[in-house]
């Protein structure tokens, strides 16, 4: 029977009714303009309706991929960064407005389970998958299991400290990985190399316009040898190939899914973790480990919301 994904994200709500294998059946969009947990509630209610009406079948059960730390019992968003939350029920909102079982889980968890079961995790049990896009998260499976931890929030890689006291996170905490590496972050650290006028190649790049920034600025500049480039986007790569790599280590995981924005379009980064795995896992660690690229873009979490509550 096809289940209900949603993927709410922090400027669209995204609903897909998929089949028993990971196909969509049907999806829709709705952009977020209220973002008020009721606002968001009803803008999901609108993609859900879409969709369904769409797929020509009944509304089922539910599953809801939210980027945050959720808490896996209660569905409640402890922080949810990019929609300025704290402590919402949105389990049990969508329950009582849709009238349907909802399951919430965290977006990179949702992502991982359909890259699992329908993209490029499939024939392995034991698998780490990293995105890095506007944060950072990675989602640990393990003897073919999502791992999930005590409370609902395992794999939060983006929240590890890696410089004490550093840069404040959107979670509210200092001196996180996705602090350093996360797409807004570096887009707000290119930033500042343009207001201060120490990147010459930034300002060349964007014509002194800081909302032309996005990551690939960064990567560009620093490949030209801009020397206040260079030290940036060498922090954040050698903090995230690091990362990875110790995660390698601890889990040992037979596959390693990379994906997510800034990986995809700054293939300077993706090779960066990539080297960084092979050089500073453990040899035992990542022996016969594949490396691959997430096959099923920004349908990953639609698909594992929908497979998760199967």
């Amino acid at each position: 029977m096809p289940t209900l994904g949603i993927d709410l994200g922090g400027t669209f709500a995204r609903a897909a009714v998929v089949d028993e294998v990971g196909r969509l059946i049907a999806a829709s969009k709705v952009a977020l303009v209220e973002r008020s947990p009721s606002g968001v509630v009803e803008t999901i209610a609108q993609a859900v309706s879409d969709a369904v009406r769409v797929a020509g079948v009944p509304l089922g059960a539910c599953g809801v991929a939210a980027a945050g730390q959720i808490h896996k019992d209660s569905g409640v968003l402890s922080v949810a960064p990019n929609l300025g939350w704290r402590n919402v029920p949105l389990g049990a909102l969508l329950t009582a407005r849709l009238g349907q079982p909802v399951r919430v889980v965290n977006d990179l968890s949702a992502a991982a389970w359909g890259e699992f079961n329908a993209g490029a995790g499939r024939g392995s049990q034991d698998m780490l998958v990293v995105f890095v896009g506007s944060g950072v998260g990675s989602a640990i499976i393990a003897g073919g299991r999502l791992v999930d931890g005590g409370g609902g929030v395992a794999g939060e890689l983006g929240h590890i400290k890696v410089v004490p006291g550093g840069r404040r996170c959107g979670c509210g905490e200092l001196g996180c990985l996705e602090a350093y590496v996360g797409g807004h972050n570096l887009i707000a650290q290119t930033r500042e190399l343009l207001a201060s006028g120490g990147s010459p190649e930034v300002a060349r790049l964007t014509g002194g316009d800081p909302a032309r920034i996005t990551p690939v600025t960064l990567e560009k500049a620093a490949e030209a040898g801009d020397v206040a480039a260079v030290e940036v986007y060498e922090r954040a790569a050698q903090f995230l190939a690091l990362a990875v790599a110790n995660q390698v280590t601890m889990l040992n995981p037979a596959r390693l899914v990379l994906g997510g924005g800034v990986l995809t379009h700054c293939p300077g980064l993706r090779r960066r973790v990539e080297e960084g795995v092979r050089a500073w896992s453990s040899t035992t660690s990542r022996e016969g480990l594949l490396i691959a690229d997430a096959e099923l873009g920004d349908d990953s979490g639609l698909i594992g919301a929908a497979l998760l509550v199967k």
